[in-house]
């Protein structure tokens, strides 16, 4: 097995609190839309996708129609926007120690967001944690998002290292797919979703915290 030399982290939900803010702004939207049965299900359905991947999962949910999906997403936007606007965003437990300790380690680092851009960078940055990253590869940036492998392999590849010598860190089903279709060894840390059968299986480790996943690279790292 090759040393592990980096560290891709997905950002909502392992970085970011924003998947508790996206579930209450899909359960507002999903009153609007006369959806509150199914929104538990699209939520988790869309966990972790792009925006053009979330749209035609939720054609599912609107009888195909495109244009409703994409008016439900946009307005879960809209309620997304106010809240950070109002309120901000969190970090989610102990993601400054964590990145402090493994820097210190040697790690380097990147995230592999299924997010647009546009989104990603200003909301690193105004958590004070974007200079940590190396590399930034966003949902835009790649034709097929997670559950596909490819955000991952291009993140691996932006660095510089082979997917052996990488660990990612997820929160989300379609993100430990994601990561481990590419080859890379997956550290689960559940947020909104806990893991079930499928995630024990595909995930490397699974922790409860990043405080608890740094010691662990950290022991792997001295060993």
């Amino acid at each position: 097995m090759k040393k592990i030399k980096a560290v891709i982290f997905d950002m909502d939900g392992v970085l970011l609190d924003t998947e508790s803010v996206c579930e209450v702004c899909w359960k507002k939207a999903a009153v609007e839309y006369n959806k509150e049965k199914d929104v538990e299900m699209m939520f988790h359905e869309c966990v972790g996708r792009t925006r053009a991947d979330t749209i035609k999962t939720l054609a599912k949910y609107f009888d195909g129609d495109q244009k409703k999906s994409e008016s439900f997403r946009l307005r879960t936007g809209e309620i997304f926007e106010e809240i950070e606007k109002s309120e901000g965003l969190q970090k989610m437990p102990f993601v400054t120690d964590c990145l402090d300790l493994l820097k210190k380690a040697g790690f380097r680092f990147a995230v592999a967001s299924s997010t647009r851009g546009e989104k990603v960078h200003p909301q690193l940055t105004n958590a004070q944690i974007h200079d940590y990253f190396e590399k930034i590869i966003t949902g835009d940036m790649v034709s097929q998002s997670k559950p596909a492998p490819e955000i991952y392999i291009t993140a691996a590849e932006s660095l510089g290292v082979s997917v052996e010598e990488c660990v990612a860190i997820e929160d989300s089903p379609n993100g430990v797919r994601s990561a481990t279709a590419a080859g890379i060894k997956c550290i689960m840390v559940p947020d909104m979703i806990q893991p079930d059968d499928e995630m024990k299986e595909k995930s490397w480790k699974i922790f409860s915290n990043l405080k608890e996943t740094a010691d662990f690279l950290i022991k792997g790292q001295t060993e």
